[in-house]
């Protein structure tokens, strides 16, 4: 019915009383008319399945979230630490109990065979799940119930060829995949880290101090594991782990591959010490994770006879405090644009980037600068007089002073870039201006008089030193 309200998901009491979504909110309180509801919220409930996945991280590193109501975790290798799959099935829906929160999981050798037993599944296992496990649109599983196929068990007794030459593709290869026969790996909602290193305890931890140990402990094994591989590490998170379920993660980055553990452990330090508040370890933290985000080769470095090498680590080291305790886009400096449009040619980038080409070395040029040291965003507008529409100025006013050449040179003209401005962009000539009291100026004509239905405007684009 077009403008009826209908149910978005419901809790297992109501699914038990025979509602479902879909169903209109009208019918469903005609049959009970003492029904809870409130307006679903979808971002909201995108958030709380982001948090709940970060909760999930303390039992495995692999989360992936499945919109709208679902996760997957690969616990490869993470059982272990538990007792076993039981055990780590047990503290992780203990743990989300205790939130108030009923879910329906199960443990299967594939993801898709996994969210089909969670979703659909009983006790009798994969070949008795309905075919609506396939999770394929409405009308292809009419279809298929049409055809006698009601179970996965129809299906698989089935060539796979003829499922898909009636039905297509998307069900042949879901089907593949719930049986086990076509592996996936699922995609974390938080990119896999190149390595880590945790502790767990009994006792959580509530002093700063027992913290800072944890985390000299844990980066000191990380550069272990990252000299082993001939590598640095360029970003290294630290994730806290309460023992209420929240979460508080600290991430410092550096400018060039790093295991100096007492360097790494000093923008940890200054990282904290920035915060806008304290760490707050609530009730304690009974799990400290520190990850290396991202990992690149790093080679034992020479030190050269003349220090150029040192100076440049020392100053990279002074580039990764600075951004530790002010952030990463309060840090910048200018790189190079391949532009001949002067304010164009440098842009501010995060210092800690690295240049994607190595730098060229530089001379100043002979002669006085042709660019000024001071540029003006943007250009400020004067009023000009000269002995010819377009020629050399010989005064112009700028901020209410008037100014009267004694040296002028020009034109020098700069066409706009086709390719990048917008159609009819006029061109600029550029004058070098030095007037009476030999301060010099650098301006700029646009347009030309009887080019065009606009007059021609002066502008003040740079002082030079």
């Amino acid at each position: 019915m077009r403008g009826a309200q209908h149910l978005f998901a419901v809790d297992q009491r109501a699914a038990a009383l025979g509602l479902a979504p879909g169903l209109t909110l009208a019918d469903a309180r005609a049959r009970f008319t003492s029904l809870a509801v409130m307006a679903a919220d979808p971002l909201a409930d995108a958030d709380f399945l982001a948090w709940l996945a970060g909760l999930c991280e303390r039992f495995t590193p692999l989360v992936a979230l499945a919109a709208p109501d679902g996760l997957l975790l690969d616990i490869t290798g993470c059982a272990h630490l538990f007792g076993g799959e039981a055990g780590l099935r047990t503290a992780l829906l203990g743990r989300i109990a205790r939130l108030g929160l009923s879910v329906r999981d199960r443990i299967a050798d594939t993801p898709d065979a996994a969210r089909a037993l969670a979703r659909f599944g009983t006790a009798d296992g994969i070949a008795n799940l309905p075919v609506a496990a396939l999770e394929a649109d409405a009308a292809t599983t009419r279809a298929l119930l049409r055809a006698g196929l009601k179970t996965i068990g129809d299906l698989a007794d089935r060539p796979a060829s003829a499922l898909t030459a009636r039905f297509g593709a998307g069900p042949a290869l879901r089907l593949a995949r719930i049986l086990g026969l076509e592996d996936t790996r699922i995609v974390p909602f938080r990119p896999p880290a190149a390595c880590t290193a945790e502790r767990h305890f009994l006792e959580p931890l509530v002093q700063a101090k027992a913290l800072e140990a944890v985390l000299a402990e844990l980066t000191m094994a990380l550069a272990t594991t990252l000299a082993q591989r001939g590598a640095g590490g360029r970003g290294f998170e630290a994730s806290l782990f309460r023992s209420d379920g929240q979460v508080c993660r600290i991430l410092v980055e550096t400018g060039r591959p790093s295991r100096d553990v007492p360097a790494i452990l000093r923008l940890f330090e200054l990282r904290i010490a920035a915060l806008s508040e304290p760490i707050d370890a609530g009730f304690g933290i009974d799990l400290v994770r520190l990850a290396v985000t991202h990992a690149e080769p790093l080679a034992p470095v020479q030190p050269e006879l003349d220090g150029q090498t040192g100076e440049a680590t020392e100053v990279a080291g002074l580039i990764d405090r600075l951004v530790a305790r002010l952030g990463r886009d309060r840090v910048l400096r200018f790189a190079a644009r391949d532009t001949h449009i002067p304010e164009q040619a440098a842009l501010a980038v995060p210092a800690q980037l690295r240049p994607t080409a190595a730098p060229q070395p530089w001379s100043p040029p002979p002669g006085p600068p042709r660019r000024p040291l001071r540029l003006f965003e943007p250009p400020e507008p004067i009023e000009t007089l000269a002995e010819v529409p377009d020629g050399t100025p010989l005064r112009f006013r700028w901020r209410r002073a008037l100014h009267e050449i004694a040296r002028a040179e020009g034109p020098e003209r700069i066409a706009p870039e086709w390719w990048r401005e917008a159609p009819g962009t006029p061109a600029r000539d550029y004058y070098r201006l030095e007037d009476s009291l030999g301060r010099r100026f650098w301006v700029f004509r646009e347009g030309q008089h009887g080019v065009g239905d606009a007059a021609p405007r002066w502008f003040l684009h740079g002082l030079f030193a």
